[in-house]
């Protein structure tokens, strides 16, 4: 998942410097070359909020099926000791 982070990252940086590259030596007045400049930040900050809360999202399902697992670990460990306690108290 660190790997696809980083390329995603990647692509994301360097469409970016390409994008405003172009923008600056476009033949456009500075005003309208601001406000693509702008535009495209904007919508560079949108994908990357929507990256995030996916991100997120897929920590939080993970952090879910963790604590499932553990509780069944729990829950077996604790019926593992019981059968174990029961056991030794039937041979006194």
């Amino acid at each position: 998942m660190k790997d696809s982070g980083k390329v995603i990252g990647a692509l994301l940086v360097g469409a970016l410097a390409g994008a405003a590259l172009g923008i600056l030596f476009a033949p456009n007045k500075g005003s309208k070359t601001r406000g693509r400049l702008i535009g495209g930040a904007k919508d560079l900050a949108n994908d990357l909020k929507k990256k995030m809360k996916n991100e997120a999202s897929a920590l939080r399902n993970k952090a879910e099926e963790l604590e499932g697992l553990a509780e069944d670990k729990i829950a077996n460990l604790a019926d593992n000791v019981k059968e174990k306690a029961t056991a030794m108290r039937n041979h006194s």
